[in-house]
């Protein structure tokens, strides 16, 4: 039997985010940017917040397959940078993700919507995570992005 893989939760990122910009169908799906204006990080050993840059850039294939890059930055309680690097996918329901789109509200337990953040920093107190794999569950609010990030063991 395979072993089976093993995660423990770390902490939460909400990241605000603003309006969405569309670069339009680019032959492969339609290219999305998606401005983070900031929020928080909360969990076990690291707080913070989100800083007020960055971006999800967002391609949405003809399926509706949503294929996202982020890249921001958070800072730590104590005084830390923290960059990351966010790809990942969401899919579901058509109707769903219309809503979604919408802003509309929508049960995030209906959407897959899973990423690998990889977080690069130069403090010492926070190389863990730069030695480490995480993978992370998230959900889309109207003004907001929340992603629950795991280590896995």
């Amino acid at each position: 039997m395979a072993p089976e893989l093993q995660t423990r939760y770390v902490f939460t990122i909400t990241a605000r985010i603003a309006e969405v910009t569309s670069a339009g169908d680019i032959g492969t799906g339609v290219r999305r940017i998606i401005p983070i204006i900031g929020g928080e990080v909360k969990g076990e050993g690291i707080n913070g917040k989100v800083l007020p840059f960055g971006a999800d850039f967002q391609i949405i294939r003809p399926s509706e397959l949503i294929e996202l890059e982020a890249k921001y930055a958070f800072e730590t309680d104590d005084g830390a940078v923290v960059y990351v690097e966010n790809k990942g996918i969401r899919f579901g329901p058509l109707d769903l993700l219309e809503k979604l789109k919408r802003g509309e509200p929508v049960d995030p337990n209906l959407i897959y919507f899973r990423t690998v953040p990889k977080f690069e920093t130069g403090a010492e107190k926070y190389r863990w995570l730069m030695e480490h794999i995480f993978i992370g569950s998230a959900a889309r609010h109207a003004d907001r992005v929340v992603i629950d990030v795991h280590q896995v063991l």
